[in-house]
């Protein structure tokens, strides 16, 4: 059974276990009435938002825009918060089970039990499971709404003792995982563009998953992307999406695909750096900024990132900055390497846009899958900062995990 299956008979199950769970709440006639007629259509409608979803899905070689980003909103909200409804029912409804369970064995050894049964759920409990419930559906909806624009700036230093005398106090801004094919409206994303233009950056890299899977996603935001300026340039990576448009792709076709894919960057201003590295030169100084194409130490994702050629020509005591999308190649490679990477940019997670963050305190579902998930980590003075991402992905929004906008500031110890 197909994922879209799963989905939905996990809906109905939770939809018909919340339909008559609710409907005990209510004894007058005409609000059974009532609650009936909104319930039901309101299910009828979160079923017509699947149905799109899977005919989008199965007809259009791009499943994304304001209509997908629409059906996929409101039946995602719809299905979590009856979801987390049904859940916390079950945590009622598991000990009246066991205790009418535990009752109807006694009736066959004792005669003092004479009319075994289940015990009503109490009113109260169903309330409170009704108000939580209403907790994840108020700030989902926010989330598809106003959550995913939420631009939110992380002005971050960081000290190298090796840091160059004439890169003092400079500016790289790091943006991540654009996906150009979930973004919806043009004027949301501008302000994200000018929140940049406004840090007047030395640089801005991007790291990586411009697209969902088709390249022609990021047609119509070329130039907005365009516009972003830095005074030393701007310099991208593939990320694991940016090779998934290649599935359908005849083998005898791939190469004018890649090419057709190169140019945009292009158009959009910033150099792909693919398993390479250049030089930035200030005053007398120099750094180093390399880049890797994707690797993922995800089974399924692409691995052709490769750290050895990126690095051909770069000295062991020149300042490098590496741009690699998914954190688990820091891990991997980046740590074993001979070369000592100083800073190292990456995103891939994006903080699963959804959970907490918040000074002294982080949490998301992303770290049962990441061991570095988001922020800044350091290994024997080795660096890396990890960016929840610019845009969204499957769910079209973000909860307590904002789009993010990084500055880094450079300083020598």
């Amino acid at each position: 059974m197909s994922i879209f299956g799963r989905f939905l008979i996990i809906y109905l199950l939770c939809d018909l276990f919340g339909f008559f769970a609710l409907k005990s709440l209510i004894t007058d006639k005409r609000g059974l009435i009532l609650f009936s007629l909104i319930y039901i259509g309101v299910s009828v409608f979160t079923l017509y938002c699947y149905y799109q979803i899977w005919y989008i899905r199965n007809t259009s070689s791009m499943f994304s825009g304001t209509e997908v980003n629409f059906y996929l909103g409101m039946f995602l909200t719809s299905f979590v918060t009856k979801f987390i409804f049904a859940l916390l029912l079950l945590l009622q409804d598991i000990p009246r089970v066991l205790f009418g369970g535990g009752k109807y064995i006694g009736s066959f050894i004792s005669d003092n039990i004479k009319q075994p049964f289940i015990p009503s759920r109490r009113k109260f409990l169903t309330g409170i499971a009704v108000s939580l419930a209403t907790i994840p559906f108020a700030a989902m909806l926010y989330g598809v709404t106003k959550g995913k624009y939420r631009y939110e700036l992380e002005r971050i230093k960081m000290k190298f003792s090796n840091l160059p005398p004439s890169f003092e106090g400079y500016k790289v801004v790091q943006i991540s995982d654009i996906h150009a094919g979930s973004l919806d409206n043009k004027e949301e994303v501008m302000k994200g563009v000018n929140l940049i233009n406004e840090l007047n950056p030395d640089l801005v890299m991007f790291t990586g998953d411009l697209v969902n899977s088709n390249k022609d996603e990021i047609d119509p935001y070329i130039e907005v992307f365009n516009k972003i300026k830095a005074k030393d340039g701007k310099f991208a990576v593939l990320g694991n999406h940016d090779y998934y448009g290649l599935s359908d792709i005849e083998e005898k076709d791939k190469a004018s695909y890649w090419e057709d894919f190169f140019q945009k960057y292009k158009r959009l201003g910033f150099e792909l750096l693919n398993n390479r590295n250049v030089t930035l030169e200030k005053g007398k100084d120099s750094i180093k900024v390399v880049g890797v194409e994707n690797w993922g130490a995800g089974r399924w994702f692409p691995k052709e990132g490769d750290l050895d050629v990126a690095l051909q020509d770069v000295e062991q005591n020149e300042f490098c900055i590496l741009l690699s999308h998914d954190p688990t190649h820091w891990d991997e490679k980046v740590l074993k390497h001979t070369k000592h990477i100083d800073l190292t940019l990456s995103g891939h997670t994006h903080g699963f846009q959804f959970g907490i963050n918040m000074p002294g305190f982080s949490w998301s579902p992303a770290q049962y899958r990441y061991k570095r998930w988001m922020g800044a980590h350091e290994v024997k003075n080795q660096k890396l900062y990890v960016n929840k991402g610019f845009g969204f992905l499957a769910f079209p929004g973000r909860v307590g995990m904002w789009p993010e906008i990084t500055l880094l500031e450079l300083h020598k110890v």
